[in-house]
């Protein structure tokens, strides 16, 4: 059986994990557990009510649309 996908070169490669890199340093969907607020973030940091106990979830999971 052959592999029908084709390979990312090293370059397309590199390229494509920078821009994970980005996203992650950017994009960060926080959600309180002890109050439910939630808010985007480009680091994970504490709720506004002041809870340390934080859902931190990468936004490039989340599918567009």
């Amino acid at each position: 059986m052959s592999d029908s996908q084709p390979q990312l070169t090293p370059t397309e490669l590199h390229e494509w994990q920078q821009s994970l890199e980005e996203a992650n340093r950017h994009d960060i969907l926080c959600h309180c557990r002890e109050c439910d607020y939630e808010w985007v973030a480009s680091k994970p940091e504490a709720c506004v009510c002041g809870s340390k106990s934080v859902e931190h979830i990468m936004c490039w999971q989340f599918p567009d649309g």
